[in-house]
């Protein structure tokens, strides 16, 4: 019975498998799952005076963007708020509409002008939007001056982002990254209303309330703040923990040799699309931004045959939150330990130029912070196959040494491929030796982590000719042989 059940099980396997083309990548099963659950408009039981509520839910739904325009050109800051929609979107949220202040700097009251922020208003009526939000990290006070006007919740950009990585986040590292990151930005902008969030008479209790009202001396909200202090220092305890495993894994790699190579770059650059077309690891790919959040590493061969791992890193923007920088400092040390950087640029974007910039400032960040010196960086610029050929030629012309690539075409993967393998430069050592048949984890040791050139079987044991990293090549010397 066991024998024929087996058999019917490997008969349904096949027919299953015959049936479909292929199976699911895990890239795809997580794009199915992010697809899967979709706010729905006008489904919702919240308080429409948000001065009614203790804290505010983030919820986007119908939202009117808003940006100030303090410096460079008209077309850099539409640009900002077309990226500022990008982001909103991917989020969830549907844009009814977008205005720009010209000012020299942000209102320090409302963000932007009083009479402004009457026009934001007139526009939230209209539209019927249900959120604002700001092309900028706004104080507490602003945020609340200008709810005030527009009736609204008022998101700014900070937030909107730690919102896209709280739903992209899988991994148990990056859920406690994002929860450290959404813990430090909510911590200074703690509000609440009414007596409700009071426990003491405040003032000399005897003139200001008297018997009963001597409180035990904490207020709610300053107990919710002592919470999230020692909530934050748990995560980062646990953060630092994980740092070590990963430490341990990128050691191990130092330790045989192999190459590391970072690719980073703007989000949606197409970084995750490279992975897969360089290694075949089927992570996942979205045309949105940030979909990447969880560093991806994979093996791949260079063309003389020596392998590497390449590491897919979550994407940078502009104004990137000082707290996702803080909270992904762990991750982003994978860019700080690298051999080469491959730095991932999107042709197809009307400002290449900006991305690069803001790519190189975070980068500039985090290796000031680890004191450790800048691996060497390969521009590679992707989605040419979509590019406009008048900006193409532009960058070919300004970006010399650069690789010209299609991820989703494959066009200039080989070219790249030998760019990277002189990057890299051989470090491998070519040794000869007659290793005893007691010694097979040597033996094994070579197969994986070197590349065998020459071998045979003699009485005394296994004699090889193989290319091994210079640490592996050291370990042998007790077992060199001149005549293989």
């Amino acid at each position: 019975m066991k024998n024929s059940s087996q058999s019917r099980w490997s008969e349904w396997s096949a027919d299953s498998l015959a049936d479909d083309d292929y199976l699911p990548s895990v890239g795809e099963l997580q794009l199915e799952d992010r697809s899967a659950l979709r706010r729905v408009a006008g489904l919702s039981t919240e308080l429409t005076d948000i001065t009614e509520v203790e804290y505010r839910q983030l919820r986007l739904e119908r939202v009117v963007l808003v940006g100030v325009w303090t410096e460079g050109s008209a077309a850099q800051a539409e640009s900002s708020l077309a990226e500022l929609a990008a982001l909103a979107e991917t989020a969830g949220s549907e844009v009814l509409d977008g205005l720009v202040q010209r000012r020299d700097k942000p209102d320090p009251s409302t963000y932007i002008g009083s009479g402004k922020a009457l026009e934001l208003r007139e526009i939230v009526l209209s539209s019927g939007a249900d959120t604002v939000i700001c092309d900028g990290e706004l104080s507490p006070a602003q945020l609340t001056a200008l709810e005030k006007v527009v009736k609204v919740k008022v998101v700014d950009r900070t937030a909107l982002i730690l919102d896209i990585f709280a739903q992209h986040a899988t991994s148990r590292e990056g859920k406690a990254q994002v929860a450290l990151a959404q813990m430090e930005y909510m911590l200074p902008r703690l509000r609440g209303w009414g007596e409700s969030m009071s426990r003491q008479a405040g003032g000399r209790a005897g003139s200001n309330g008297g018997v009963g009202l001597r409180g035990p001396g904490e207020t709610k909200i300053e107990t919710d703040r002592r919470r999230i202090r020692e909530r934050m220092s748990k995560l980062r305890r646990e953060i630092k923990e994980m740092k070590r495993a990963r430490d341990t894994k990128r050691q191990g790699r130092v330790t045989n040799g192999i190459p590391s190579v970072a690719i980073v770059g703007y989000t949606n650059a197409g970084k995750s699309s490279l992975l897969n077309a360089l290694t075949g690891a089927g992570v996942l790919v979205e045309n949105a931004l940030f979909a990447t959040l969880d560093p991806t590493t994979r093996r791949a061969l260079l063309e003389d045959g020596r392998e590497f791992v390449l590491t897919d890193t979550v994407g940078f923007v502009r104004h990137l939150p000082t707290q996702l920088v803080e909270a992904f400092r762990s991750t982003l040390e994978e860019v700080t330990g690298a051999d080469l950087l491959l730095h991932v640029v999107d042709g197809s974007d009307p400002l290449p130029h900006e991305q690069i910039k803001a790519v190189r400032t975070v980068i500039t960040e985090v290796l000031q912070e680890t004191g450790m010196p800048a691996p060497p960086e390969m521009l590679v610029v992707n989605k040419i196959d979509a590019a406009d050929p008048v900006m193409l030629t532009e960058l070919r012309g300004v970006l010399r040494g650069a690789a010209f690539i299609s991820a989703r075409t494959g066009e200039g993967l080989d070219e790249l491929r030998q760019m990277v393998s002189e990057a890299i430069g051989r470090t491998d050592v070519e040794v000869s030796v007659l290793l005893p048949y007691s010694r097979g984890d040597l033996l094994a040791q070579i197969h994986s982590d070197g590349t065998i050139l020459k071998t045979s079987h003699e009485e005394d044991g296994t004699k090889l000719r193989a290319r091994v990293p210079a640490s592996l090549a050291s370990a042998l010397l007790d077992y060199a042989y001149s005549g293989a």
